[in-house]
């Protein structure tokens, strides 16, 4: 079982995953610079933490063909602790969050991702789709005609030459043909070398030169939770896109594990902390990237380019790299949403374009990912709630009146359960409250049944509750204030 499962992850089809992998790697450079800057790190910081984390995940993450790296929502929650107390201590807190993250898999929190509906999945989706576009512009704002002239060449040959071609992924061909013709042009384009300060050698080891003291705990326990919970959304979220995307299982437990793992690595070597990066994800998706093989590849060949041929990199134009990202937002998008978002329900139209607007306005994934899935909670409560109704019926020979309980009763519907009943009935009456179609939820459902009995009760009524099944029986013999006896409980 070992080696096919192996042999699947890594040795299918290696050129393929390869070339997936090194587009993936081309459409990191200028995000990953972008979300370094936006931390207030050097961009090496960035590029070191994007390689680390890339190789480590290869093994450790349960996502095969998903990319991780630095990324920006990481980067906006570790901006304020870097601006307050240096680079020292954001990777002091990277240590800790990966930490966090490793107990969040060991515990087996990914279960958690099943509360998350298809509405808030869409509009994370959407959203970053619109994050990643707009975050490509201000590299074209204020540029000269010759920087569109690139760009809209590098569109061209992106979505031209898989009509000739899929041997080689189009972008890898955009980038070659127009990085040797801007060179031989001359061109006044902005290159990779504009971008800030790209590193000279490999990571080194070292432990972060921070106090080991419960003052730095302090300062560093909130940014660390932060980072873990912000990268173990966006993480978690990207793997279902992939798991849409390829038909295929992660193992989400083992993927916020790995991710832990990868990013103390990461901070042990003077990088900064991440997280999956879907627009990079679907383009490796998009290009065949399958297995664990483009992930590994992803990660290595980021320090090569860095590195070993960092002069020929530095010459790349920026304006090539802006197209393959906008290649990838036009591809994460789910257009289909747009049709179906007259065909859904109202409430799963807003709670999609609810997760969209938080997350765009607010360039946080994780609050518009709650957003959207507290609207979702909102939403089926008051849908369930809805579902209860009480039917009365009086049987005027013997004065028993009957209601008949039909649905679910919790903290909800619990008061319209209350106003059903007539409580300040008087007279040669009894009571008998039918629930064998109704299930009793929680403890308000269980307080507002024994507030209805202790009213009758009071008023001299005789009162029986008959029909609960075993468990609605069991929450209400453990919960009510009244014993079985005085109850008068019956399975019937």
């Amino acid at each position: 079982m070992l080696i096919p499962t192996l042999r699947r992850e890594w040795l299918t089809n290696p050129p393929r995953e390869l070339l997936a992998g090194a587009v993936a790697t081309f459409a990191l450079i200028p995000e990953v610079i972008a979300f370094s800057f936006a931390a207030g790190v050097d961009p090496q910081v960035g590029l070191f933490g994007s390689f680390v984390i890339g190789i480590v995940i290869a093994f450790t993450g349960g996502r095969p063909a998903m990319v991780s790296a630095a990324a920006g929502s990481v980067a906006l929650v570790a901006a304020p602790l870097v601006a307050s107390r240096g680079l020292s201590y954001l990777l002091a807190a990277g240590l800790l969050a990966g930490l966090l993250q490793i107990v969040f898999g060991v515990l087996r929190l990914g279960v958690l991702m099943r509360f998350v509906s298809q509405s808030v999945r869409t509009g994370f989706v959407n959203a970053l789709a619109i994050l990643i576009f707009a975050a490509q512009m201000p590299h074209l704002m204020g540029e000269g005609w010759q920087t569109y002239a690139v760009f809209a060449a590098g569109l061209a040959i992106i979505y031209g030459v898989p009509r000739l071609t899929t041997v080689i992924p189009s972008p890898l061909v955009a980038i070659a043909l127009l990085t040797v013709a801007a060179s031989l042009l001359q061109l006044p384009v902005k290159t990779v070398a504009d971008l800030g300060l790209l590193p000279s050698s490999l990571p080194s080891f070292a432990w972060p030169t921070v106090p080991l003291s419960w003052e730095t705990l302090r300062i560093i326990a909130g940014p660390a939770v932060a980072i873990a919970m912000v990268g173990l959304l966006e993480s978690l979220m990207t793997a279902t896109v992939v798991d849409d995307l390829t038909n295929t299982p992660s193992h989400k437990n083992r993927e916020s594990t790995g991710l832990g793992i990868a990013n103390m690595a990461a901070s042990l070597f003077g990088g900064i902390a991440g997280c999956g990066m879907i627009g990079q994800t679907v383009s490796n998706v998009k290009y065949g990237g399958r297995g664990r093989l483009s992930t590994l590849f992803a990660g290595a060949f980021l320090l090569v380019l860095m590195v070993a041929l960092k002069p020929w990199v530095s010459q790349v134009p920026v304006a090539v790299l802006v197209a393959i990202m906008v290649m990838v937002s036009v591809d994460t998008f789910n257009w289909s949403s747009l049709k179906a978002f007259v065909a859904h329900p109202r409430t799963s139209s807003t709670v999609m374009l609810a997760t969209v607007a938080v997350t765009v306005v607010s360039h946080n994934l994780a609050l518009g990912v709650l957003v959207g899935v507290l609207l979702s909670g909102v939403f089926f409560t008051f849908k369930v709630a809805r579902l209860m109704h009480v039917r009365a019926e009086l049987d005027a020979a013997t004065g028993k009146l009957t209601y008949h309980i039909t649905g679910q009763v919790f903290f909800a519907s619990a008061d319209a359960f209350i106003e059903a009943f007539d409580l300040g009935a008087q007279g040669e009456i009894s009571v008998r409250i039918d629930v064998s179609q109704a299930h009793f939820w929680d403890v308000t459902a269980v307080a507002a049944l024994d507030k209805i009995v202790g009213r009758y009760r009071a008023n001299g009524i005789p009162v029986e509750v008959v029909g609960m099944n075993q468990a609605t029986a069991t929450i209400v013999e453990r919960l009510t204030v009244h014993d079985k006896e005085r109850l008068e409980l019956s399975e019937q």
